[in-house]
């Protein structure tokens, strides 16, 4: 099957407009990076300081978990910082290691989601194509993701593949081991560090309930909310304009679901390299010129998931 189509940015705007609108600044990608930590530090530090607020943290921390696989995604097509050697050391060690994700590995995974996004050889295409589903069967996923099974069976499968447990030992077998062990090394080495700052902060017990609890529960529900809003029930998946959502958050659930403008998914799928922190500006000046109109642009994540899980329940078979 051919790619998808795409969009030239200069079908939309001049030279000059889009010089504008696409600016780069090599300060916001590391700047960004460190707005995570410091989010997931501070976080951190109120729960230490008076236990009322883990569940507040919890949230918060689990945000900028995503938050920093969303910066390896920027790191993944070379948007976080201009230098290549630079932009993949904070994607890999500052960004997706600590997550269990390796940015070499992804980018090569997710450009070709990009190259046939919504075609039968998007990889991806599995996240987006069951849906829309019943509200009973959206429930049962989002209390899987809150309770952490969604995590233990993702890690689980992640580090079998990288022990090769399992796995019969054909070529493409072994390839796949050695690209698990080649984010799970990371992992274990990046996880450490953190359980070892907080240990020697005296509160080893952080690492558990401030790391990983965040990561395991609501991490998971608010990854799964955001791959329904980026391409679930989209009404065309032949327009470049419409394969892909943009969803409009508001402040909270830009802080509490959606970080760094991963919102402006439309925008994304249609100038890839946009840095991240472009994206809410290139929103409003197609705006401006009347092309959003013409996009796949919803009003919050709740009108999303009402489209998501629209289908009537099964209706009871008499006995």
């Amino acid at each position: 099957m051919p790619a998808a189509a795409r969009i030239r940015p200069l079908d939309l705007f001049s030279r000059e407009e889009w010089e504008r609108v696409s600016a780069r600044n090599d300060w916001m990608g590391p700047l960004l990076v460190l707005h995570a930590w410091a989010v997931i530090a501070a976080a951190m530090a109120l729960s230490i300081w008076s236990p009322w607020f883990i569940p507040v943290s919890v949230m918060l921390i689990g945000a900028r978990q995503l938050g920093l696989t969303i910066l390896m995604h920027d790191a993944a097509h070379g948007a976080l910082h201009s230098n290549a050697q630079i932009n993949d050391f904070l994607g890999q060690w500052l960004c997706g290691a600590p997550m269990g994700s390796h940015v070499v590995q992804y980018r090569n995974y997710h450009l070709k989601h990009h190259k046939y996004a919504q075609q039968q050889e998007d990889p991806d295409l599995g996240l987006s194509a069951p849906f829309p589903i019943t509200k009973s069967s959206l429930r049962r996923k989002i209390l899987r993701d809150l309770t952490g099974q969604t995590f233990l069976k993702q890690r689980k499968n992640q580090f079998a593949n990288a022990l090769g447990i399992g796995i019969k030992a054909t070529k493409g077998n072994i390839n796949r081991s050695q690209s698990a062990r080649e984010a799970v090394i990371p992992m274990l080495i990046t996880n450490a560090i953190i359980f070892a700052v907080l240990a020697a902060l005296g509160h080893w017990w952080a690492w558990f309930v401030l790391w990983l609890l965040p990561m395991a529960t609501w991490m998971m529900m608010i990854t799964r909310l955001r791959n329904i809003a980026e391409h679930a029930v989209v009404p065309d998946n032949m327009d470049p304009m419409r394969h892909a959502r943009t969803t409009l958050a508001n402040p909270l659930e830009g802080l509490l679901l959606a970080p760094y403008w991963v919102n402006y998914h439309c925008e994304h799928h249609m100038f890839m390299h946009m840095p991240c922190y472009r994206l809410g500006f290139a929103h409003r000046a197609l705006a401006r010129k009347g092309v959003t109109d013409r996009m796949e642009v919803r009003q919050g994540y709740l009108s999303v998931l009402k489209m998501a899980a629209s289908l009537p329940e099964p209706t009871a078979v008499p006995a």
